[in-house]
């Protein structure tokens, strides 16, 4: 299926850069690479502040239906200690599948080559059951586990689904804190810990924004002269499935 694609938004002519000498240009990167070393050190610095929050242990026995059959949380690790849960926006009865998680999730079957040679297992979880799951995923020609959290509260208790009381109040807790409920499903990650005793805790979560990291598109984006070049209103609304393009 296609879909008509925006016009891209040039650049115009009073916004350009000035044009200067290879010399002059120089300087300027000099000055620019200088804010970029402080950005990446900013970076590493929050990146340890992340590691060193403290933990919460999952005490709710979650069982997801997967393409395996059951599996509990604990059993998603697999051979690994750490575990990333990507909440993917596949509501019970849904089309298809978010077209900005979809965006998201073009990137994870390459991440997934190599995670799990740092001790890290990844999957993707939507509340839809898995014959949606699985129709859409098929479509998308993605590999990565993907499992169902339909008959459990896993995504209520990670504030990407909203309840039932949130959708009667038209308010839902999502990114840390209550705002105008958006739609019944949104975005978020979460990460786990499993230690030698198979305890399971929860080490962090992110929502909103906090998943631009994940995108790659956007770090090739953000070295053109256009950049992201997004409706400051919505900005994906230039993103599609990729089969839409």
């Amino acid at each position: 299926m296609k879909t008509e694609t925006l016009e891209p938004r040039t650049i115009a002519s009073e916004a350009n850069p000035k044009v200067v000498s290879e010399a002059e240009w120089l300087v300027a990167r000099r000055n620019l690479l200088t804010r970029e070393k402080d950005l990446t050190r900013l970076r590493d610095e929050v990146s340890r502040h992340r590691r060193e929050l403290p933990w919460v242990k999952v005490e709710k026995g979650y069982v997801f239906n997967g393409p395996e059959g059951k599996e509990t949380l604990a059993d998603l690790f697999a051979a690994r200690s750490q575990l990333i849960v990507y909440h993917f926006m596949l509501g019970p009865g849904w089309r298809e599948g978010c077209k900005s998680c979809s965006y998201l999730a073009d990137h994870f079957d390459a991440a997934n080559w190599h995670l799990p040679a740092r001790d890290v297992t990844f999957v993707v979880v939507s509340r839809a059951p898995l014959s949606e799951i699985q129709a859409y995923q098929n479509r998308m020609g993605w590999r990565f586990k993907w499992l169902s959290s339909h008959d459990t509260d896993f995504n209520f208790d990670y504030h990407v689904s909203a309840t039932e009381e949130e959708k009667m109040k038209r308010k839902m807790f999502y990114n840390y804190r209550t705002d105008e409920l958006i739609s019944d499903e949104m975005p978020g990650l979460s990460v786990f810990y499993k230690d030698e005793d198979g305890d399971v805790f929860h080490t962090y979560s992110t929502y909103g924004r906090g998943l631009d990291i994940l995108v790659g598109t956007y770090n090739f984006l953000d070295l053109v002269p256009k950049g992201r070049d997004e409706n400051p209103d919505f900005t994906m609304d230039w993103v599609r499935r990729h089969d839409e393009y």
